[in-house]
């Protein structure tokens, strides 16, 4: 699978407490009408907990200039979502209360309306309450996307 070339997200929730974030490939447009998307995260992880109590997350779709927010948010033992999009501009969805990248080229606040277990994964169906504004997709960015294991932009 890592000669399938995929986008890059950052997926995040607000659970009140904290922020918590990670780097997600495996997202996916489901339908058009109503708009609903695809999250598969690993079952064992906090993201995972979070989503299924909060029921609401965000995705931020990633540019090429955001290989150093991608890898950070894959890191193990990261720090809180909130610190580390710090020295990025951001605001919280209207819709999810989760934390949205001001560069990102896309993004998302979805409502889970299915859970599936999936081998050592949960796949989300989400339904999508909120395309915030965000300054990437003025921009004409190119996307981040994962290819052969490595981060790559899109030529």
């Amino acid at each position: 699978m890592a000669r399938l070339p995929t986008g890059v997200t950052v997926v995040t929730v607000s659970d009140e407490l904290d922020d918590i974030g990670s780097t997600v490939s495996a997202f996916a447009s489901i339908s058009a009408e109503p708009p609903i998307v695809m999250l598969s995260v690993i079952r064992t992880s906090y993201l995972c907990e979070v989503i299924d109590l909060r029921g609401r997350f965000a995705v931020n779709v990633l540019g090429e200039r955001h290989r150093a927010i991608a890898g950070r948010f894959a890191a193990e033992g990261r720090p809180s979502a909130r610190l580390l999009v710090a020295a990025e501009a951001h605001h919280r969805g209207e819709h999810s209360g989760a934390l949205i990248l001001d560069s990102a080229i896309a993004a998302l606040e979805c409502s889970v309306s299915q859970r599936v277990e999936a081998g050592d994964h949960i796949v989300y169906l989400a339904e999508v309450e909120g395309l915030p504004d965000v300054e990437g997709a003025r921009a004409g960015t190119s996307p981040l996307i994962r290819y052969g294991g490595r981060y790559r932009g899109l030529r």
